[in-house]
C-alpha cells in the first residue's frame, strides 16, 4: 500500500506508546487510575489516529498529534472507561414503568433492606428455627399466600421464566388450549406460542382474535389436554365486537374435565385501580378467588417491586413446580428477595403501599398536586436567569407503561422547555448527555418534562443541566 506524504508525515508523527506513558506520569490524576487502563486508552487512542490516517487523513492535522491534544483524548478516555455503564438518569417521560429506564423504583425502606441484606451474611438457605438447610422460595412464600389468598407461592427471576416453568411442569407433551386473541407478543420479541414450544407444549388455538367462547375451549378438549390458558394482555387492548370467557366459567370447565387452568397476568397487581379513578385491571386475589390453579405475573411492574416471576395457586401444583430441575436455572438471588419480600410487606396496609411505592404513587398522584409541583420546579428555574430560556407550564397525559393499562392516559402538567438558538432535537441531546442524563420528550418542537415521573429531589439536577446548556 502506498501513502502520499502527507499521510508519511503525519504516521512518522504519532507519538510511541512509551513516550505517552512517560507524560502521563507527570499528572497527579492518573496516580488513581489503574494502570492497565490507562494504557489501553493510550493504545485506542493511537489506533484510532493511525486508521483515519491511514483512511485518507483529511481530518488530521499535525495539531491533532501534539501531546497537548493526545493527552487531552487519553484523560477523556480514561474518564469514560472509569465511569460505570449502568447509571442514574431522571425519567422525565411520563411513563411510570419505563422498560427502558429500569421499570419499578423501589422504595427507600426496601433499598434499605437489599443494603443489609447485600452487605451481610443472611438466612438465604438456613431455617434458623431448625438449625438445618432451608429453602430460599420460603422467604417470600408466606407473605404471598397472605395478600393473594393463594394456597402457595414461589418466586423465580423473572415472569417470562415463570411461565415458561410453570408450562413445563404442568403440561410438557400435551395440549394447551389458549385463545387466539391472547397470543401476545410482549417486548424483546418474547411471544407466548414461542415460549409454549419451548416448553415442550402443544399449542391448540380455539376462538377468533376477537370473540372466545367457553364451547370454543370444550370443544378442543380431548385426553391430551393437560392445560387451560389465559394470558392477560396487559399491554393492548381489543375493543368493539368483543367476547372473552369468564375467568369463573373457565375454571368451572377445567374442574369438569379435570384439567387445571393457568393464567399469566403479565403486569399483575394487587390493588384495584378503579378505585384511585383509573382503568380497572384484574388483581390476582381475583384470580385466586375464581378458582384458577396457577397464577403468573411480574414483579417489577405494577407491582412497584424488583424484577421476579411470581407464581401463585394450588399447593399440590406449586410442588411440582418446586421440583422441577429448569427452577434451579431460573431460582432468584438474595437481593432480590430482600427486596421483593420487603415491597409485599408495604401491601398489607394498602394506603401505606399507596404512599410509599414509587410506582403507586406516581400513578395515583392527583392532578392537583402536580400542578403544586409544576410551579416549584417554575420558582426553582427563575434563578437560572437567561433571556434565551423559556419555560411554561402546559397540560400533558402520562402513561403507566410496562405493558400496562394500555388504554390508560393519565392527565398531568408538563414543564415545557425552548432555548433560543436551539432546537427542541438539541436540548433533548444536550439533556440526554448531561453527567446525569436527563430524559424528557419532545412534543410540538418543544422539550417537554413530564413531572409525574420526577422526583423534587431530582430538580436541581435538572436546572444544573439546563444551565450547563446555556453556559
Amino acid at each position: 500500500m502506498s501513502f502520499n506524504k502527507q499521510q508519511n508525515m503525519l504516521l512518522r508523527s504519532l507519538p510511541a506508546v512509551d513516550h505517552i506513558q512517560e507524560l502521563l506520569k507527570q499528572d497527579s490524576y492518573y496516580k488513581q487510575i489503574p494502570k492497565s487502563v490507562s494504557l489501553m486508552t493510550i493504545r485506542d487512542v493511537i489506533k484510532n489516529l493511525r486508521t483515519e490516517i491511514l483512511a485518507g487523513g483529511q481530518n488530521i492535522s499535525e495539531a491533532c498529534l501534539c501531546n497537548e491534544q493526545i493527552l487531552k483524548n487519553i484523560k477523556a478516555g480514561v474518564r469514560q472507561k472509569m465511569t460505570l455503564n449502568l447509571k442514574r438518569v431522571v425519567n422525565a417521560t411520563g411513563v411510570v414503568v419505563h422498560t427502558n429506564l429500569g421499570r419499578s423504583l423501589i422504595a427507600g425502606s426496601v433499598a434499605e433492606n437489599i443494603s443489609n441484606v447485600a452487605t451481610s451474611y443472611s438466612n438465604l438457605e438456613f431455617d434458623l428455627s431448625k438449625r438445618a438447610r432451608g429453602s430460599r422460595y420460603n422467604v417470600a412464600e408466606n407473605i404471598l399466600c397472605e395478600i393473594t389468598r393463594a394456597e402457595a407461592a414461589m418466586v423465580v427471576n423473572n415472569n417470562a421464566g415463570a411461565v415458561l416453568l410453570c408450562l413445563d411442569t404442568i403440561a410438557s407433551g400435551r395440549k394447551v388450549i389458549v385463545s387466539r386473541g391472547e397470543l401476545v407478543e410482549i417486548g424483546g420479541s418474547f411471544r407466548i406460542p414461542d415460549v409454549m414450544a419451548k416448553s415442550g407444549c402443544v399449542l391448540t388455538e380455539v376462538g377468533t382474535t376477537n370473540r372466545t367462547h367457553v364451547h370454543d375451549y370444550e370443544n378442543a378438549m380431548d385426553m391430551d389436554t393437560g392445560l387451560l390458558l389465559r394470558v392477560h394482555t396487559s399491554n393492548y387492548s381489543i375493543v368493539g365486537f368483543t367476547a372473552q370467557v369468564p375467568l369463573n366459567a373457565l375454571t368451572l370447565l377445567g374442574k369438569k374435565y379435570q384439567v387445571p387452568v393457568m393464567e399469566d397476568l403479565g403486569s399483575g397487581t394487587f390493588i384495584d385501580f378503579s378505585k384511585y379513578g383509573l382503568a380497572k385491571e384484574p388483581t390476582v386475589q381475583e384470580s385466586v378467588d375464581a378458582g384458577v390453579d396457577v397464577i403468573t405475573f411480574s414483579g417489577d411492574k405494577l407491582l412497584g417491586g424488583p424484577q421476579a416471576g411470581i407464581i401463585t395457586g394450588k399447593k399440590h401444583i406449586i410442588d411440582k413446580i418446586k421440583k422441577n430441575p429448569l427452577t434451579r436455572a431460573l431460582r432468584i438471588d438474595k437481593m432480590t428477595l430482600a427486596a421483593l419480600e420487603s415491597t409485599l410487606h408495604l401491601y398489607r396496609d394498602e394506603q401505606r403501599a399507596i404512599n410509599t411505592i414509587p410506582t403507586l404513587r406516581m400513578l395515583t398522584i392527583p392532578l392537583d398536586e402536580l400542578e403544586k409541583k409544576a410551579h416549584r420546579f417554575v420558582k426553582m428555574a427563575e434563578n437560572t436567569a437567561n433571556p434565551c430560556l423559556q419555560i411554561q407550564i402546559v397540560n400533558c397525559l402520562s402513561k403507566a407503561g410496562g405493558g400496562s393499562l394500555p388504554l390508560l392516559e393519565l392527565p398531568g402538567k408538563c414543564i415545557a422547555i425552548s432555548i433560543r438558538g436551539l432546537s427542541a432535537n438539541d436540548i433533548e441531546k444536550n439533556m440526554r448527555n448531561h453527567t446525569c442524563p436527563v430524559i424528557g420528550r419532545i412534543e410540538k418542537d418543544l422539550f417537554i418534562l413530564d413531572l409525574r415521573t420526577v422526583s423534587e429531589d431530582e430538580f436541581s439536577v435538572i436546572i444544573t443541566a439546563l444551565q450547563n446548556m446555556l453556559k
